[in-house]
Order: C-alpha cells, then structure tokens, then sequence
C-alpha cells in the first residue's frame, strides 16, 4: 500500500539538530554535536536514496554506539523530539497492512532498513511505517543480499504500488481451485522483480493459502443466495470488488474479486454451474 511520507524533508532535518540539542545536558553531548553533521547528511541521503538499502551504506560511527541511537526509539524522555514523531505513526487509521495487504490494522512500527545495522536511521519518520505481527516475523532484519540488494517495497517511496502489483490467478477445476499469486501485469521488468522479491521474503503467497481457502467457501456461499435470490452474480459482485478497493487495490480481498471477475470460465462456472457444497 503507498502511504503518504510522513513528514516534509526540512522536518526530518530538523528533527536531527531537536534531538542534538536536547542531549547537549547530558554524558553524550560531545558525541551527539560531532555526528550532527553527518547525521543530518545522511538523513538527508536516504530520503533521496529512497531508504534503498542498495545505495546507502552503515554507518561506522553509529554503529559503535548503537545503544545511544536505539534509546532515542525504545525509551525516549518524555516530550522528546522524537516522541511526537512516534506517537503520530503510531496513531493511525489503517485498516490493513502496508506491507501485505491484509486486512486488520498494523500494530507494530517497521523499521525499513533494520534499527541494528542502521540505527542512525531508527527515529527517522521515513523509515518507519506500520506493519503486521506476521510481516515483521517474516522480515526480521533483511534487507536484500549481494543478488538483490533489495527485498522490500517501500510504502513511502514506491509511487507504483498505488496502482494494483498483485495479480491472483484461479485455476481450475473450480470444485476446488488452486492459485497463483504473482506480480501484475503492466509492471517494469524491474518493478516485477521487486514484487516477487517482496512477496518471497514476506512469505505472502503461504499466508494468503488459507485466505483463499476461507474466501472461496464465502464466496460459494454468497453466489448460493445471489442465484437464490434473482441477483446478478457479476453485477453483485463488482460491488463487492469496487468496495475492497478501500484502502488499496492490493487489499487481499480485492485481488481475489479482481482475480473472479476476470476469469471467464470461473465466473461461468459461478454463474450457471452446481456449486459444491462446502459450506
């Protein structure tokens, strides 16, 4: 799902020198006025870079003192800079998950280059985005490796997944269908990569298994009473796929209704043929 960036680059930077000078009372104050500089240069690479762990290198400096970058996240002082910053990503109204599409809101924050190998990045708002339990699980601490320098889309930064990147194909026989779940059509060759790349780390494809297990019981159900009842089962259920647009097109109900209504033999076999009994 693409989110809109979470603040303006300026704030970001700002953000750096608020921090800087609220340590300058403290034992870390020499450190924090000497790294300012290249703290903020580097905030302001990975903006520009687009977080892409393929052009933006760890930084040894930050890295010997890991545990000062990750207090500013886990245990910041109250009415910290970076509080608000945190408090705001974290007060949102998604209703799925940025990362997968699946519905449920996100309760966890992501760092999209890892707070371990990056933590000069771990207050940094574009690098942080909601995510589900079961993404982060899957993501850990990756980021790509030396074939692909990088797994993941990002929410921010990737405008092409405002557009649906999913692609659900159902195969017959359609008593019991299988699927396949794979990058759409229309998508650079590398924007494809990336998609299969996302959808290999997050284990998307094994997670989305039982979905459309659960999801094609409903829908025999809901087509049962459509024919019951007089509707029209194409017209009916274009309602049900223009309303899982909401919130984005790579929702995982609305790949499957797409994946329906574009599968002629299966929206025939919905139509006119004896359903199984599943239900």
């Amino acid at each position: 799902m693409r989110l809109t960036r979470p603040t303006a680059t300026a704030f970001a930077l700002q953000l750096v020198d608020d921090v800087v000078a609220e340590r300058q009372s403290g034992k870390n104050a020499a450190y924090f006025a000497g790294i300012a500089g290249e703290w903020r240069d580097r905030v302001n690479a990975y903006i520009d870079a687009g977080g892409s762990p393929a052009i933006l290198p760890t930084w040894p400096v930050a890295n010997a003192r890991t545990k000062s970058f990750l207090n500013l996240y886990l245990a910041p002082k109250k009415g910290a800079a970076q509080q608000a910053v945190l408090d705001a990503l974290r007060d949102h109204n998604l209703t799925a998950c940025p990362a997968c599409g699946e519905a449920g809101r996100p309760n966890t924050l992501d760092h999209y280059l890892p707070k371990g190998e990056y933590p000069h990045f771990c207050i940094t708002p574009h690098n942080l985005f909601p995510m589900c339990d079961a993404c982060q699980k899957e993501k850990g601490i990756k980021t790509g490796d030396h074939i692909d320098p990088r797994f993941f889309l990002h929410p921010y930064f990737d405008v092409f997944i405002e557009k649906q990147v999913l692609q659900l194909i159902i195969q017959a026989p359609f008593t019991a269908p299988s699927f396949d779940l794979r990058p759409a059509p229309g998508l650079t060759s590398a924007q494809e990569r990336l998609v299969a790349r996302h959808l290999r780390e997050l284990a998307i494809v094994p997670r989305y298994s039982r979905f459309f297990r659960e999801q094609f019981r409903r829908l025999l159900r809901l087509v049962s009473k459509m024919r019951t009842s007089g509707q029209d089962v194409r017209n009916s259920l274009e309602l049900f796929k223009v309303h899982a647009e909401t919130p984005t097109f790579n929702s995982w109900e609305h790949v499957f209704y797409d994946a329906v209504l574009s599968n002629a033999p299966f929206l025939k076999f919905l139509e006119n043929d004896e359903l199984p009994d599943l239900l």
